[in-house]
């Protein structure tokens, strides 16, 4: 099997730059009433939800996800399963965890999330959406779509992004993902799933750009 790249191509850089700053929204953090991780193949989500419950941010936890192709392997009991496995590991009590072990998609993490919560009796005003860094944006926009009512603020582990690409260990898997996730930004909204999102022409062309270069593989059909 061939080696995975992990160093990020300078004639790539500036393309790729664009969209990782695009996709995080910044937010400013403070104390909500739930951290909900999204699941996904990259386990610092479980780690950097972990840190903010310690920090004080929110007293309950839910990791949401069962499994998508490319997860099936590193997590084979389920990404919300491991996550959950992985916080406790790092000393956060049992009890302030829920699993939602079900979802497959932004959509249903954001909806079974809400569902699991109610069936518990928390009434969430507030939620911290904790996901990828490329995951922001998509998941900001489709949490106001099907949950208008609560207070959204996103995080991620602040990782600058050749940091993030060395931790993945495959910058390609990487790029792929923000051009995927660029695309759903408007594809999502056109369909309904999310609410609208600005495109600078900036991304417009980095994005572009990246498809050129053949970075296809997370592109909808």
């Amino acid at each position: 099997m061939p080696e995975r790249a992990t160093t990020l191509s300078e004639h790539l850089r500036a393309e790729v730059q664009t969209l990782w700053d695009y996709h995080d929204l910044h937010h400013e953090l403070r104390p909500t009433d739930v951290g909900i991780g999204l699941g996904s193949h990259d386990l610092g989500v479980a780690t950097h939800t972990a840190k903010l419950y310690q920090q004080g941010y929110f007293p309950k936890i839910v990791f949401t996800g069962a499994n998508a192709p490319t997860t099936v392997e590193r997590f084979p009991r389920g990404e919300a399963v491991h996550y959950r496995e992985h916080a406790l590991q790092l000393g956060i009590p049992d009890g302030a965890i829920l699993v939602e072990p079900t979802a497959r998609n932004t959509g249903d993490n954001i909806a079974r999330s809400r569902e699991l919560l109610k069936a518990q009796g928390i009434q969430a005003r507030s939620v911290t959406l904790i996901s990828r860094p490329y995951q922001q944006r998509r998941a900001y926009a489709t949490c106001k779509k099907l949950w208008p009512e609560v207070e959204v603020l996103c995080a991620s582990q602040p990782l600058p992004l050749d940091e993030y690409i060395q931790g993945i260990g495959d910058v390609d898997r990487v790029i792929s993902m923000l051009v995927g996730d660029t695309q759903r930004i408007s594809v999502y909204a056109q369909q309904g799933f999310a609410i609208p999102q600005d495109v600078p022409k900036k991304v417009e062309r980095a994005f572009e750009s990246l498809i050129a270069h053949g970075y296809t593989a997370r592109l909808l059909t």
